[in-house]
């Protein structure tokens, strides 16, 4: 009898999937922290898990683990590599939170442009109103977005801000090697530089490498009053070359909904800046996503153990086949 740990406050929806199937056990933690679930972790032969970190020495107390499910599909706190030394499969939702994603990112570049947060302090605060006259707003239609990753979220906010009467153009390497999506008219630029000096707007969608993708001299490519977004994950833009470009207006206002540091110290200098707005790692969490991705991550357990998973889902392929137990749904 397949036994599952969901370690992180799960959709009813996702619990709904664990009741309904018949011949499975399973623990529920809703703390998100490794030391809350860990302790559980050699009764699982299936992990769900949300955001918390996944060490190698955690790992080394699964000894019935046969797969780690993503509640989403980023993967930075998993320790992948003893994942793969001992053959345990790491699974990722599909398609379901780009759309959120990519809405959010819209807002933060409208508020941004629009000065929002400021906006609604000038009324909160009568002694402000006459911020009105500082004319800090602008527009944003007719202004150029980079998109920096040009997966399924990128695709779906380079559609909207084309609906806002932007022009976009999009910075991938990995998919310009693989070809260009046939049809799309999102033209690509040829390298990171060209694409910031030409941009007045820029919308992070890439995942995180060994080095921040836009550090000190990237950001001096910037066109003066930028817009910068970053939806995707803390550490894709260094936050202290930000805080510094955000002060000498190289960068005229930023949305940020990831932090290297999660949540943010209250001292953090990024946090001072009127011209920031910021979200706590929300992007992909309405309801409707919270649903899809609930119910995904636990179908993905359930489909791995019954030798069924979609290989398009797993992170590590050689862990396909490599544990299959008797079907969870039989």
């Amino acid at each position: 009898m397949p036994h599952l740990l969901i370690a992180g406050k799960l959709h009813p929806a996702g619990l709904g999937v664990l009741k309904a199937t018949p011949g499975l056990t399973y623990d529920y933690v809703e703390e998100v922290s490794e030391t809350s679930y860990a302790p559980l972790i050699d009764r699982a032969d299936a992990l769900v898990l949300r955001t918390q970190p996944l060490s190698a020495a955690t790992v080394a107390r699964a000894g019935r683990l046969k797969v780690v499910s993503r509640h989403g599909v980023g993967y930075d706190a998993v320790d992948i590599k003893s994942l793969d030394a001992r053959g345990i499969a790491l699974a990722v939702v599909g398609d379901v939170n780009s759309v959120s994603v990519a809405e959010h990112a819209m807002m933060m570049l409208l508020a941004c442009a629009k000065r929002a947060v400021a906006a609604d302090r000038a009324v909160r605060n009568p002694a402000r109103w006459g911020w009105r006259n500082q004319l800090e707003a602008s527009e944003i239609s007719g202004r150029r977005l980079l998109i920096l990753g040009y997966g399924r979220i990128g695709r779906h906010l380079a559609r909207m801000a084309r609906g806002f009467g932007m022009e976009v153009r999009a910075f991938d390497p990995f998919l310009a090697a693989q070809g260009w999506p046939d049809g799309d008219t999102t033209a690509p630029v040829s390298s990171l530089s060209e694409g910031l000096a030409w941009a007045d707007a820029v919308s992070v969608h890439a995942p995180k490498g060994e080095r921040p993708l836009l550090d000190v001299a990237e950001l001096s490519l910037l066109q003066p009053g930028a817009i910068l977004v970053n939806t995707a994950r803390g550490g894709v833009v260094d936050e202290g070359a930000l805080a510094d470009a955000l002060a000498s207006g190289r960068v005229g206002a930023a949305g940020l909904d990831v932090f290297d540091d999660e949540p943010p110290n209250p001292d953090h200098p990024l946090l001072a800046f009127e011209q920031v707005l910021l979200s706590p790692h929300i992007a992909g969490l309405t309801a409707d996503a919270a649903e899809r991705m609930a119910v995904a991550s636990v179908r993905n357990a359930l489909d791995y153990l019954d030798g069924r998973l979609d290989p398009a889902l797993l992170v590590n392929k050689d862990a396909l086949a490599c544990h299959v137990l008797p079907s969870a749904s039989a």
